[in-house]
């Protein structure tokens, strides 16, 4: 009599074996895919997996074969692959691989001119002679692409050893991206945390940065969601603080700082930017006027015991050169051009100080604080 093979006998024959993991059978389990071939004695068919790292994935096809034979009789020839619903995780890319140095610029409040700060800061480091990159970080408020005369360009990707990347856009020797290229600039971004959390990291870690001295990040304002996630992304270097000397401004950036130096983030704080420092008429540049309050930032300076990095004043062209797309650091003879110029050599020598004093940064895991 000849043998006679059917899908519900193999089935049948399959409900003997058990995964280790769950103690069901595989059938129960709906682990047995639904593309058994029957061709005379040869039977063939895949067993599902969720991973490819599965332990138990060879010892159970072996034992889908055994179950076969010995339940079925020893004329099958059966043939068991698996079939996995998960692939296997690639090896974990670090995050910004090329970047020497990742710098923080950050505000405790808004309006306090930390996004001029941020781009003058990497214009003014590029025409050192460093390579930097500017990642405007301020998912809800991208301002970073109209000071920089780029809100219209696309952004492309390409191939990096297999694993597509977004291009920054690259403007006054600064690589630059921003939530603001992939979003329409006159909509708002109404996205949760998470949402907001996710779509910055991809600006990090799926983003062809390259080779970089400085990785400046223009931070939102205050303390949110968004700065957590940075510094559980990146490991980094140090924070500088952009303040003006008003009393309201001064007690959101001591709380910034508190941010930053506490137990659970412990951030280095580079030190302090005191932004419209004053105000000086563009035709009389040995005029100085505190309309915002006098010396509020080398107060705060010394009483968070962090260095007073640079005084910036308030000069019409600052805002007008924001407005046109050319920073004001691009003219180093001009009086704000002078200040940002001393800025990036403080905050040189300040990165060079914190990597000579203080141990390598590494991630912040606040989960475990």
């Amino acid at each position: 009599m000849e043998n006679r093979l059917y899908p519900a006998l193999i089935t049948e024959a399959l409900k003997n074996v058990r995964y280790p993991g769950n103690g069901k059978n595989i059938v129960e389990a709906g682990m047995v895919a639904d593309d058994i071939r029957i061709d005379g004695n040869k039977v063939s068919f895949s067993i599902v997996f969720e991973k490819s790292t599965d332990p138990f994935a060879k010892s159970l096809l072996k034992a889908a074969e055994v179950a076969l034979k010995t339940f079925i009789g020893d004329f099958v020839e059966p043939t068991v692959s698996a079939q996995f619903a998960k692939p296997a995780a690639g090896p974990k890319h670090q995050a910004l691989p090329g970047v020497k140095n990742i710098i923080g610029v950050s505000s405790g409040k808004g309006g306090v001119g930390k996004s001029t700060v941020a781009s003058n800061l990497a214009v003014a480091l590029a025409r050192e002679g460093y390579r930097v990159g500017l990642l405007d970080a301020d998912i809800f408020g991208p301002s970073v692409p109209k000071m920089f005369g780029v809100e219209d360009e696309q952004v492309y990707m390409h191939e990096v050893d297999g694993r597509p990347l977004i291009i920054p856009l690259e403007k006054y020797g600064v690589k630059i991206l921003s939530i603001g290229f992939l979003v329409d600039k006159n909509s708002a971004v109404l996205w949760r945390g998470g949402m907001a959390s996710n779509a910055l990291r991809q600006l990090i870690e799926e983003a062809d940065w390259g080779e970089l001295d400085y990785f400046l990040i223009d931070m939102p304002p205050g303390t949110s969601d968004i700065h957590l996630t940075l510094v559980q992304t990146l490991a980094i270097t140090g924070v500088v603080v952009v303040t003006t000397p008003q009393e309201v401004a001064l007690a959101d950036a001591r709380k910034g700082i508190s941010m930053f130096v506490g137990d659970k983030v412990n951030v280095p704080v580079l030190g302090l930017v005191e932004n419209m420092a004053w105000f000086t008429p563009e035709q009389h540049p040995d005029e100085k006027y505190f309309i915002f309050g006098n010396g509020g930032g080398l107060r705060l300076a010394q009483e968070a015991h962090v260095p007073l990095l640079a005084q910036i004043p308030l000069v019409g062209s600052v805002c007008e050169g924001g407005d046109a797309g050319q920073p004001i650091a691009l003219k180093a003879d001009t009086i704000t051009g002078h200040a940002f110029t001393h800025l990036a050599h403080e905050v040189i020598d300040a990165v060079e100080r914190r990597n000579n004093d203080l141990p390598a940064t590494v991630k912040v895991d606040v989960s475990k604080r």
